[in-house]
Order: C-alpha cells, then sequence, then structure tokens
C-alpha cells in the first residue's frame, strides 16, 4: 500500500508565516493562488520535511520570523514527521511510538517525487534509464539497441561499397563478341602449323599422283615403241604389260582419295594470331565487368540481408517494450531518448512532460504515493483555466414536477442557440433518444460553442433540478464570469 501524505504544518518557512494543509485522500490536491503568495514554499515545506537537508531552501527562515521554521508532516501509515529549531532538528514516530530517522523516511520516499524538477531536467539518456530501469527491460533493450546500431552502420558500409561496385562496373566497357577466356597466340600457332603439316601431306600425295600419271605415260610410250621390237621383246612387253596394270590400279585408287581431300584455311587464325592482344584485351574488360557485377550483386544481397536483420531487432526490440509494464502507455524510448506517443522530450506540450515525470517518478517508489509538482501553471498556460458550478433549483408543492418536466421539454425544443447571444450552442445531446450507447436518462447536455458547457437533469428523488456549469477562461477570473454570465442564463430558464 502506498504511502501519502494526510496533513501538512509550516511555520515560518520562506514566505509562509503558518499554514495547515490537509491534502485529498485521493486524486489531485491543488495549492493555489496568485504569484508570490507562497505554493512553492508550501512544496519546498513538504520536500525540505521529508527529504531531509539537501531539500533545505537556500533562505529557509521566513523574513522577520521571530521563531525558527518548524515543520510537521502526517503520513497516512501513522509515521509522524516534525523538524523544529534553529538546527531544524529531526523527529520521525512511528504508529508504534519508536522513534527514528531520516532512514525511515528514505525507505517509501522518493527523492524525485519531492523534487519533480530533477527528472524533468535530465538528459534525455537519463530519462530513458531511468524509464528501462523501471520496467526491468534496460540490459535487453541496450543490447538490442547496440546489435541495431552496429547492423545499421554495417549495412551502411555495405551499401555505400555496393553502390561503389556498382557505379564501376557500369564505367567499365564491355565486348558481347568477344570470347569468354583469354586467347593464347602459342596455340593458334600450333594450329596453323598443323594445318600446314596437313596440307603439306596432301602436296605430298598430289605430287605422288603426278608421278604416277608421268610412269604411266611412259610405260605406254614405251609400249609403243616395243610394239616396233614385238617380236624381239616379248618378254619385256608381257612386264611392261604388268606394269602398266599395276600403275593403273594405283591411279585409280589414288585420284579417288585425291578427289576426297580438302584443304583448311588459316586465314582467321592468321588474323586471330595479329589481333591477339586485342582479343585478350577485350576478354580482360568482360571479365573485369562480370566480377564487378558479381561482387556489387554480392553487397546488395548483404544489403538486404542486413536490413532484415535490423528489421527482427526492432521487431524484438518494439516486443520487448510492448510487453513491458509500462508506468503510462504510450511511453517508449527510441536512440537512447525517452518518448511519449512518438515524440521526444524537447517536442512534447508542457502538459504532457509533466504527465510522463509524473508517472515515471510514481513507479520508481510505488510505497511512494505522492509527487510535488510546482508551476501548473504550465497546464493553464497550454489548456486553460477550467472551473464548475452547481445550481439546484427546487420547485415545491404538486405543481413542482410539472414545472420541471415543462422547463425540460422547453429545452428539448428545436433551438440553435440559447436566449443569451453570447452562448450559441454548438452541439445538444438529449441521453433520452442518443446513440451513445449509455443507458437512457432524462439528462441534456449542450456543448457551446466557447467551450462552456452545461449539464441539465431533473432529481430523482426530490422535487429539484439541477444545472452543472463548466466553463473555460485565460485564467480564474475570467473563468467565473464565465460562468457567472451561465448561471444568469439558466436563472431565466429555470427560476420560477
Amino acid at each position: 500500500m502506498s504511502v501519502k501524505i494526510t496533513a501538512l504544518e509550516a511555520e515560518n518557512v520562506k514566505r509562509i508565516k503558518a499554514v495547515a494543509l490537509t491534502p485529498s485522500p485521493t486524486g489531485l490536491t491543488i495549492v493555489g493562488g496568485n504569484n508570490n503568495q507562497g505554493k512553492t514554499s508550501v512544496l519546498d515545506a513538504l520536500a525540505w520535511a521529508l527529504g531531509g537537508e539537501k531539500f533545505r531552501p537556500t533562505a529557509a527562515v521566513r523574513d522577520g520570523a521571530l521563531a525558527p521554521p518548524h515543520l510537521k508532516v502526517i503520513l497516512s501509515n501513522g509515521v509522524v514527521v516534525e523538524r523544529r529549531g534553529k538546527n531544524s532538528s529531526l523527529t520521525v514516530t512511528d504508529p508504534t511510538g519508536q522513534r527514528s530517522g531520516q532512514q525511515l523516511l528514505n525507505a517509501f520516499v522518493e527523492p524525485l517525487a519531492l523534487d519533480l524538477p530533477r527528472f524533468m531536467q535530465a538528459s534525455d539518456k537519463d530519462k530513458a534509464d531511468t524509464l528501462l530501469n523501471i520496467i526491468g527491460v534496460g540490459d535487453a533493450l541496450t543490447s538490442l539497441d547496440r546489435e541495431i546500431k552496429a547492423l545499421y552502420d554495417r549495412r551502411t558500409v555495405i551499401g555505400q561499397i555496393g553502390a561503389q561496385k556498382r557505379h564501376a562496373a557500369e564505367e567499365l566497357t564491355e565486348y558481347p563478341d568477344a570470347p569468354s577466356e583469354p586467347v593464347s597466340a602459342i596455340e593458334l600457332i600450333q594450329q596453323q602449323q598443323e594445318i600446314l603439316l596437313h596440307n603439306a601431306d596432301n602436296q605430298r600425295q598430289r605430287d605422288r599422283l603426278t608421278e604416277i600419271t608421268h610412269a604411266k605415260h611412259r610405260a605406254m610410250d614405251e609400249l609403243t615403241r616395243l610394239d616396233e621390237q614385238l617380236k624381239n621383246l616379248q618378254e619385256r612387253r608381257s612386264q611392261l604389260m604388268e606394269e602398266y596394270n599395276a600403275t593403273c590400279v594405283q591411279e585409280e585408287a589414288a585420284t579417288k582419295t585425291v578427289a576426297q581431300l580438302q584443304d583448311e584455311s588459316t586465314a582467321e587464325l592468321e588474323q586471330n594470331i595479329r589481333n591477339v592482344e586485342e582479343i585478350n584485351r577485350q576478354v580482360s574488360a568482360n571479365l573485369a565487368k562480370s566480377k564487378a557485377q558479381d561482387e556489387a550483386e554480392r553487397y546488395a544481397q548483404e544489403y538486404t540481408t542486413l536490413t532484415e536483420q535490423i528489421k527482427a531487432k526492432r521487431a524484438a526490440r518494439m516486443e520487448l517494450l510492448n510487453g513491458a509494464d509500462l508506468p503510462l502507455p504510450g511511453l517508449g524510448v527510441e536512440d537512447g531518448s525517452l518518448t511519449y506517443n512518438g515524440k521526444h522530450w524537447q517536442d512534447m506540450s508542457g502538459s504532457d512532460q509533466l504527465r510522463v515525470a509524473t508517472a515515471i517518478v510514481r513507479r520508481l517508489n510505488p510505497d511512494c504515493g505522492f509527487v510535488l509538482l510546482d508551476k501548473l501553471e504550465q497546464l493553464r498556460e497550454e489548456f486553460g483555466f477550467y472551473a464548475q458550478r452547481l445550481l439546484t433549483f427546487q420547485y415545491e408543492g404538486e405543481s413542482g414536477a410539472a414545472k420541471m418536466a415543462d422547463i425540460m421539454r422547453k429545452l428539448r425544443a428545436p433551438l440553435d442557440t440559447f436566449q443569451d447571444a453570447h452562448f450559441p450552442t454548438a452541439t445538444r445531446i438529449d441521453y433520452q433518444n442518443d446513440e451513445t450507447g449509455l443507458p437512457k436518462s432524462d439528462v441534456l447536455s449542450f456543448a457551446l460553442a466557447d467551450g462552456s458547457k452545461i449539464i441539465v437533469r431533473p432529481s430523482g428523488t426530490e422535487p429539484k433540478l439541477k444545472a452543472y456549469l463548466f466553463a473555460r477562461g485565460e485564467n480564474q477570473a475570467a473563468a467565473e464570469k464565465v460562468l457567472d454570465e451561465l448561471e444568469t442564463l439558466m436563472n431565466g430558464y429555470c427560476k420560477e
């Protein structure tokens, strides 16, 4: 159970001559008044009483005071705290009557609850660290943030290198008609030599054919000559005839072989030999471009992989925060800084800063059920000063109920504005016929164009009509003036 302040007494502290304060047991207790009337002195007195000498105001004693400061605070757990005398000696008494000191107070009093500005003035990192320590995910979130940053930095480098590689690849020249591998001049020459040898062998066969043909002709010439000597050279003729027949067979075979021969051209090889350096330059250029493109693609794939890893880490980070017991919905930590509804501290309104700071400080020590807020004027500067008032109209006798019913009927009748031109009606809700989903009831709500509001309902137990007036102004006086005007307006409708 949290400890709350149930009573405060202070004398001769700063601007306070004497004050007794009984805070509300629930909700917000407002210490109001104009400037320089001692509102901050009351808060400083509380902080001093509960927080000890480090919270003692610089000018603690009231100017002109004849007696030293005296502070007394009663807490909801029965502890009584007193500081009195020139040295502000401390007495802490527990419900059993046992006396203690500052150590007992420190057990359930959160220092930041006494000095909220210290939290609000802390660095973004310190605010974020405070929140993370409260919800118990500081170390895990820090580790994730460190991993995300490392991945992000790596991805940035990879992206830069990949872009450079891609640009370099685009700048390199490509030769589509060049071979995929460098050409060897030695191999080309070897191929040329093989063809030349092949062609030389063909030529030898052609020469042999010529020789055979010449031999045939010589034999025939000899036969012609020997015919004249037939009688004397019959044996020689027979031999020559055999030679002749043999050469005819050879000729036929050689002719068929020669007819099938086909010479190969070395022109392309000779041209390639002459262009081998240019070809190899083109091949090297194509290989360099292909390598550059492969590197660019590899870095692009790595960039994509790192991006997915970053997304996963951020999702884990979000899941970690979503699963945490946050002091206030909408709180988070981004890049080591505290955020609320997606806004960093410097981008929050003054009211949101107070809301965030109060929620976190309350969570720091659950046993400390109070937070001292100064400068609530920030809220009024942002949203205006709000005031409210209750009007009760009583109708006696048997006609009272009928009178109230008639007033409600008139207020339900079609009307664009109240009779007072200063208060044009923006909207009207009739809770007997509305679609709000609330239980049907004899209640009318008027939202006026200036931000004021009027709610009218009959009493359910007695002949009374109640009107609830709500007004907003730049300050309390302005808001009260609007309430006076609204009261005059309702008197015109509801007074007999």
